[in-house]
């Protein structure tokens, strides 16, 4: 009994215990993966094309992603002009250098001379000779006239590309008004109205501008020469009106002091003190089309001595 039992070996029982190890990850990074690799074929395969077309086509590509472009320059500042809102220097616009790759023409007529606000030749060159027919009525006028003729010496007459302005001046034996006030004086009322019925043939809108000379008033709160300016262009315009010029016709008068001399290098110049009667022009000058320009200033003339010597 003895020995058998010592022949029985021990039964022994191992446990293993299985450490737990990470979940497979499945194919998820195969599918992002796949993606990338799909993006990468993509953008070679659109640069390849991309390097195979031409500029027209480019274009033509880059416009079907913008779509809204076109609908920006619609609605953009200058879209109902000439170039729909665009510029004529733009890259991909109008051709205007070697290297530009723009498509589009401009076609300009051979016989164009300005824009919207530029009449024809034709038309401008009428409007001129009828200016020059003012310019010669006014002539008559004063030589019609022996007291108006004394003061031709004092009118000066300028056709220029703004219309034909007339400069009635003051002279060393002519004032225009009484000194320091918007009156009229006798011979200055009578030589307006020949300039009235000069230019109230004509339908023209009229500018009546005043100006001084550069001497001030001891007191700027009462008068100065702006309020003084503007009042003699007053006076002119409501004589012009009652002597035949409509007064739908009067653009505007203007007061500019002694801003705007004839005479700049004396400012105290009797002639600095004038009225400007401006026939404006319904049509440009172009360059194409000069006007004759005429000017009758005559020489210095010595400034008043009673002007000169008193202040206002």
């Amino acid at each position: 009994m003895t020995s058998v039992a010592h022949e029985l070996r021990p039964i022994i029982i191992k446990k293993i215990i299985v450490a737990g190890h990470h979940v497979h990850h499945g194919g998820a990074w195969k599918i992002a993966y796949a993606d990338f690799v799909t993006a990468m074929m993509a953008f070679f395969l659109l640069m390849w094309l991309l390097g195979m077309t031409d500029d027209v086509k480019r274009k033509g590509l880059a416009d079907y992603f913008a779509p809204t472009l076109i609908e920006m320059r619609q609605n953009s500042a200058g879209s109902n002009g000439l170039l729909g809102g665009e510029s004529i220097v733009s890259r991909d616009n109008y051709p205007h250098r070697a290297t530009q790759t723009g498509t589009r023409s401009l076609t300009i007529p051979r016989d164009a001379t300005g824009g919207p606000d530029s009449g024809s030749r034709a038309a401008q060159q009428a409007e001129t000779q009828r200016l020059n027919g003012v310019e010669q009525a006014i002539r008559r006028q004063l030589e019609s006239d022996q007291q108006l003729r004394e003061l031709a010496r004092n009118v000066r007459l300028v056709n220029t590309t703004e219309g034909l302005q007339i400069d009635l001046m003051e002279g060393d034996n002519f004032a225009m008004f009484a000194l320091g006030t918007d009156q009229l004086q006798p011979r200055a009322h009578r030589l307006v109205q020949a300039v009235a019925r000069s230019i109230s043939a004509v339908n023209n809108a009229v500018i009546v501008r005043g100006h001084t000379d550069g001497l001030a008033y001891r007191s700027q709160r009462a008068m100065n020469n702006w309020m003084l300016s503007t009042a003699r262009a007053e006076q002119t315009r409501a004589l012009l009106v009652v002597n035949g010029v409509g007064g739908s016709r009067i653009s505007r008068i203007e007061g500019v002091a002694d801003r705007e001399p004839l005479i700049a290098a004396d400012l105290r110049d009797p002639r600095n003190r004038r009225i400007s009667i401006t026939l404006m022009r319904e049509h440009r000058v172009t360059p194409n089309n000069p006007v004759r320009i005429s000017n009758n200033i005559a020489a210095p003339l010595a400034p008043r001595l009673s002007e000169q010597a008193a202040e206002r």
